[in-house]
């Protein structure tokens, strides 16, 4: 039986689940990655989705997964993390979590828009009669990938002044690419990611810092 090699990626933080897979012994090969607009269906269709690109028989291929931390949806984004949890907790491999603005934070910088004297770039969400929920990044070739994630997203209540910044917007595809990237560059760095230590990020529920 061949070495465990294959990458899964999850990403649930908006109303579209995306599905992301890559071998990791294959450098130039293209990945598969999916998009599936569930919205409040996700708890009955997330395993099917998953199985479209890989089949629950062939889950003991997977070498490592990477998953979308949020924020997002309350149940939606604990699915995916519970999922990624489960699976690198029964096939005993390594798990990463990232915050979908640090996803986000990197689509904008390869396209330009963090710049390396820029000491560090707000990417926010507007949630009505909430508040803000807001994230610093910067450029910083220390960190995995090359995005340092400076302020981790929080929730600036309507009576805060928030930080001001760039509207955070999800593009599912796009955003499990970078999740796919995270996972190879983690791979490469025979990182040893402990599932116990990936957990949602809810900066909006009641059960914040419980």
């Amino acid at each position: 039986m061949s070495e465990p090699s294959l990458l899964l990626a999850l990403h649930s933080s908006s109303e579209t689940l995306g599905v992301g897979l890559c071998d990791l012994q294959q450098e130039g090969a293209p990945p598969q990655c999916a998009s599936f607009p569930l919205g409040r269906q996700l708890s009955n269709a997330l395993f099917p989705c998953v199985e479209e690109l890989l089949p629950a028989e062939r889950w003991p291929q997977l070498a490592r997964i990477v998953v979308a931390t949020g924020p997002g949806g309350f149940t939606g984004t604990r699915l995916t993390v519970v999922l990624a949890r489960t699976l690198a907790q029964q096939l005993q491999i390594p798990l990463h979590g990232f915050s979908s603005f640090l996803l986000i934070a990197r689509r904008l910088a390869a396209s330009g828009a963090l710049q390396p004297d820029q000491p560090q770039f707000w990417l926010q969400q507007t949630l009505p009669r909430r508040g803000i929920v807001a994230g610093a990044y910067r450029l910083d070739a220390s960190a995995l990938g090359g995005i340092d994630e400076c302020v981790e997203p929080r929730l600036f209540k309507p009576d805060e002044a928030g930080p001001g910044g760039v509207e955070a917007q999800v593009e599912v595809e796009a955003d499990v690419l970078q999740l796919l990237t995270l996972g190879r560059l983690a791979h490469a760095a025979a990182l040893p990611g402990p599932w116990s230590t990936v957990l949602p990020l809810y900066p909006t529920s009641p059960v914040e810092g419980g």
